[in-house]
């Protein structure tokens, strides 16, 4: 049943919105004070609290949102009047975000992703409604069709809790020095303050060429201990921070399938995580078509590994799509086997692995050595020795590189899932449904027709579109496609 009557956001928003606008007031205030005195600095400091606060209260009142049978829609009046209309049966997920002063005053942030044409034509954020608001929300806009109604009902029900797949041990966040996307955290910090000072006195007349060369002078007249003592304590704080900002950006990771029995592919993907912000998003069971594992060689020694979900129609995929961060292999293979509806137990396709053809070795080996040797020769027939030796000396190292791509190669096909690998800094392995293949594409290039191989690309409506089976023998490539569609492709073959 439509909702009657429209609904406003929480009162609360003004305060949040205000808030988030104190920085620019304060430095209006500052501003005022360096120019005119205490009273000056205090007069704009408080008018410009009365103008956010009135500002922001005018747009609360001309902001409403009405949930309807087959679309939410969104009014906004401010100055010119805009309608957005929100198709229900598009929403690919909802998901509800709560910074810290969101959580101190009882409210949330709700933003919605859908499938529509048009820049931000598919997105609606609410910010701010209450906490009940938020979960009542989402129950309505990602229920069925048939179960809207009663989901729309049940307003003051708790949420359920669902089944929980997987949830985050303090043990892991040891796993962050891994991973490069947070050993890195320390330099982006000194990069930001250093970037903020800079800015800050640049505004304020502070920083002239005299200063910075005399800063220059001074600094490079330091003692050489200080010098290894400051890169020592950057590289012991590279570790440190990192397990910090891992912890803070997952803190209690939780995923659950809700709205289903268990496995049901009928509910509710959720995985809830953060510290500071804690944020939790949603995708819909029956639109994950795979999962991708991600590793480098540091975390394959460790056993861990990084698992996302292959969505159709997801915005803002790269962040939204994880299912687990840096966990344990185990765990991520029996999150990935529950996530794709299979029988308990790790997947077999994400261990057993059919290796490729040796002239696949010979390829990447030759790849990796051709260059670097030709760029050698260059370099000795120059007269360039100590060039020479150390491109030498490269192509000694990309040899077992070149190896190591070759065996983390291979593919698997256990009747309803297809999985494939590849890559060695950066392995990727992905596993897909056979329902979620949408087509085919054989790719062939002048050296793989040489060596007899083929890349075969499954088409899929999800992640990046397209993923390779790379360096297949050409009649297995056929026959790999034959096994998952026939009707597709034995047409062909005959």
């Amino acid at each position: 049943m439509s909702e009657s009557l429209s609904r406003r956001l929480s009162g609360w928003t003004m305060i949040v919105r205000a808030g988030r606008e104190m920085g620019t007031l304060l430095f209006a205030g500052a501003t005022g004070l360096l120019l005119g005195g205490l009273s000056t600095g205090l007069y704009v400091t408080m008018a410009g609290v009365a103008m956010s606060l009135l500002h922001n209260a005018v747009k609360w009142a001309t902001f409403s949102y009405t949930v309807h049978d087959d679309r939410i829609v969104l009014r906004r009046a401010l100055i010119g009047r805009s309608v957005t209309n929100i198709p229900i049966d598009r929403i690919r997920g909802v998901d509800i975000s709560t910074t810290l002063p969101h959580r101190v005053l009882g409210v949330t942030v709700v933003h919605i992703d859908a499938a529509a044409a048009g820049e931000n034509a598919g997105e609606g954020t609410l910010n701010a409604v209450s906490r009940a608001e938020a979960v009542r929300l989402r129950q309505v806009l990602l229920s069925r069709p048939q179960n809207r109604n009663d989901a729309a009902a049940t307003v003051a029900r708790p949420p359920r809790r669902g089944v929980l797949y997987a949830r985050a041990l303090p043990r892991w966040y040891l796993y962050a020095p891994l991973s490069g996307a947070y050993i890195l955290t320390p330099f982006a910090l000194v990069g930001s303050l250093l970037g903020a000072l800079y800015n800050l006195g640049d505004d304020l007349g502070l920083l002239t060429e005299r200063r910075l060369a005399r800063l220059g002078q001074d600094a490079a007249g330091l003692p050489p201990v200080l010098a290894i003592g400051a890169v020592a304590l950057l590289l012991l704080a590279m570790p440190i921070a990192s397990v910090v900002a891992y912890a803070l950006f997952n803190w209690d990771f939780t995923l659950r399938a809700v709205g289903g029995e268990g496995g049901d592919r009928d509910g509710t993907i959720v995985a809830e995580r953060g510290l500071i912000t804690r944020r939790s998003v949603s995708l819909e069971h029956g639109r994950i078509r795979g999962v991708e594992l991600r590793d480098n060689p540091l975390e394959r020694l460790a056993g861990v590994v990084r698992l996302g979900a292959l969505v159709t129609g997801l915005g803002d995929s790269e962040h939204r799509r994880r299912l687990l961060p840096t966990s344990p292999r185990d765990v991520v293979g029996d999150v990935a086997g529950r996530v794709l509806a299979a029988p308990a137990g790790p997947l077999p396709v994400l261990t057993t692995l059919t290796p490729h053809p040796a002239a696949a070795r010979r390829r990447r080996i030759s790849r990796a050595l051709l260059p670097p040797l030709a760029a050698t020769l260059i370099a000795l027939a120059m007269g360039r020795l100590l060039v020479a030796y150390g491109i030498g000396a490269l192509a000694l190292l990309s040899f077992p590189l070149a190896l190591d791509r070759y065996r983390q190669l291979g593919h698997a096909n256990d009747g309803s899932r297809l999985a494939m690998r590849s890559g060695s800094l950066r392995r990727h392995q992905v596993v897909i449904d056979h329902r979620a293949v949408l087509g085919w594409e054989l790719r062939q290039s002048l050296f793989q027709r040489r060596a007899g191989l083929v890349t075969l690309v499954a088409g899929v409506g999800a992640g990046r579109g397209g993923y390779p089976v790379i360096d297949l023998a050409e009649e297995e490539a056929l026959t790999l496609a034959q096994e998952i569609t026939p009707r597709w492709v034995t047409p062909f073959l005959a």
